[in-house]
């Protein structure tokens, strides 16, 4: 039996689910569609055809998951420029499949010394600025990409770079969904005469089709590649960078550089109907997703398939708590007390699903601001069943708006996530890093890697991966399906983002129990707004690969 909303496109499918609710398999097919990229001996998803042919080609030259994981990073950095790259964050999960072992790297840099909240009570200010230098913090994700390739990896920075040199040198025709995210920040770009003489070479964004060339980047990455994290932590691209800071008001340092340095993090984990999700931990916001499948657990999700009237106001419901824990608790666990534990524990599960009722929407659990986001997600997994799941991110489009002069780096905005209040535990202070909205996941069946997988889009990330788990978990749904089913987006109050294709007579029972229908917070489409999944699977049947990658974005999942 076959559910669907006539005409609005959604799929809950009844009958035929063949996954049972603690050990069985997850179905790779479903309904009829785009369908799942097969291949044996590795695979690449990521939101840019050209990045996933990239790093398939280093899985198919003998590299292992890491390098081809870093030459992909390196080329959504050209491609993707309004979404990641050297001047922002990254965040990795790593298997390697022989040992067994299970790591995260937290590559996210921290508040210059300079800017203090004695810095913001003298500006008079009660946030910080989402653009400009006083939003930038120190970028960690370069270091993160040597700090990685350093433990896990085969292959030298300068090679695994080369490709990115090439095609910023040399150009690359823009994709129609990057055309759109990169003209939405025009205004943004025209503020800083690096951003404009870098990113809008003809006094405007490029156009879908028309090539794009960074010479002054592939000049950057070619000192990166020859020089190492020393070129830009404490060599002349840091230098290069400084400057241009010190030039037009900004606060970063080359101390403030040279300090910058990776961590190595254990996962944190729940288990979900027998599977196990894992997570980064805090300052990382991971938490949110598991917290919310703990709530989710206490509901018989399959047996509301057929009401979707019913499914989406828990699913709105218990993330509505998770993002009210998220905002209250989660910050730097350096300096501050993150009770990560205490939250995942079952039982206080139960207390806040207690909370859910099925005939209203609830109040307001004091949300915090909640955030648009702009990031990369993508997973590579090779022939030894090695996997990473990576993030990397700018955090807003085209994050601070600063580009570091003639580097080519535009500058990540991730400090304006901090508070200036000084009773939260994310206030503000030197060396400190931010509350961050990156979270890279793995999933785990009997002790064995199942999906490596991830979900971009600031806020949207947890919700991304509780959303895309659940249609897999308990629905039933096909990977590919899964990923491209209808999404809504919680953002604060009873405010949710609703995709059309949730079918009207859903929409209006939902606005019925309170819940208001939004647009996407500081403009932007919908379809932005939803984020953009990217997953591998190792069929536990077969030991092949299957990928899927999300239709709203530029993307594809490539394998061999």
């Amino acid at each position: 039996m076959l559910l669907r909303t006539i005409g609005c496109g959604i799929v809950f499918l009844l009958g035929a689910l063949q996954v049972n609710a603690q050990n069985s398999g997850i179905r790779l097919s479903a309904v009829p569609g785009r369908s799942v990229v097969r291949a044996q001996n590795g695979m690449v998803a990521t939101s840019q055809p050209l990045a996933s042919e990239v790093g398939l080609e280093v899985l198919k030259h003998g590299g292992n998951a890491v390098d081809a994981a870093i030459a992909v990073a390196a080329m959504l950095n050209v491609t993707e420029p309004m979404m990641t790259g050297v001047g922002g964050d990254a965040f990795m999960m790593v298997y390697w499949a022989r040992s067994g072992e299970l790591k995260g790297l937290n590559a996210s840099g921290r508040a210059p010394q300079a800017l203090t909240l004695e810095h913001f009570r003298h500006r008079g200010l009660k946030q910080i600025p989402v653009r400009g230098m006083e939003s930038i913090s120190v970028p960690g994700a370069f270091d993160g990409w040597v700090t990685l390739l350093n433990r896990y990896g085969t292959m030298k920075i300068a090679d695994l770079l080369q490709p990115a040199i090439e095609y910023a040198e040399n150009g690359f025709p823009v994709m129609e969904k990057t055309a759109e995210d990169w003209q939405a920040e025009v205004d943004v770009l025209k503020r800083d005469p690096a951003s404009t003489a870098t990113y809008l070479p003809q006094g405007r964004a490029p156009r879908s089709g028309e090539i794009f060339r960074n010479p002054k980047f592939a000049s950057t990455l070619r000192k990166l590649a020859a020089g190492g994290r020393e070129a830009l932590y404490n060599g002349e691209v840091g230098r290069e960078m400084v400057a241009y800071f010190a030039q037009h008001g900004g606060y970063i340092t080359m101390d403030d550089l040279a300090a910058q340095h990776s961590e190595w993090v254990d996962p944190i984990s729940t288990e979900y109907r027998g599977y196990k999700v894992c997570e980064m931990p805090p300052n990382g916001q991971g938490l949110t997703a598991l917290l919310a499948l703990n709530i989710l657990e206490n509901f018989d999700l399959r047996s509301m398939a057929a009401k979707p009237d019913l499914f989406y106001p828990i699913e709105i419901e218990a993330l509505k708590l998770a993002f009210a824990d998220r905002n209250r608790y989660i910050a730097d666990p350096k300096f501050a007390d993150v009770p990560v534990q205490q939250l995942l524990s079952k039982e206080y599960a139960k207390q806040r699903a207690a909370l859910i009722r099925t005939d209203s929407a609830i109040a307001d659990p004091q949300p915090g601001m909640m955030m648009q986001g702009s990031t990369t997600y993508f997973t590579v997994v090779d022939k030894d069943h090695n996997a990473v799941s990576f993030i990397n991110s700018l955090f807003e489009h085209f994050g601070s708006g600063i580009t570091a002069g003639e580097t080519g780096i535009m500058m990540q905005d991730r400090g304006s996530q901090f508070s200036l209040d000084p009773n939260s535990p994310n206030v503000i202070a030197p060396g400190k890093r931010p509350f961050h909205t990156l979270i890279p996941a793995m999933v785990f069946n009997d002790k064995k890697l199942l999906l490596s997988f991830g979900v971009m889009g600031g806020a949207m990330q947890p919700q991304g991966h509780v959303e895309v788990l659940t249609r897999i978990i308990d629905l039933g749904m096909g990977l590919q399906e899964a990923i491209d089913a209808p999404r809504f987006r919680y953002d604060g109050g009873n405010r949710v983002v609703m995709e059309d294709l949730m079918g009207a007579e859903t929409i209006q029972s939902l606005i019925r129990l309170g819940h208001r229908r939004v647009a996407p917070a500081g403009g932007g489409s919908v379809r932005s707004a939803m984020g953009g999944a990217q997953l591998i699977m190792i069929d536990p049947e077969t030991g092949t690969l299957a990928g899927a990658s999300d239709p709203r974005k530029d993307g594809m999942a490539l394998g061999w």
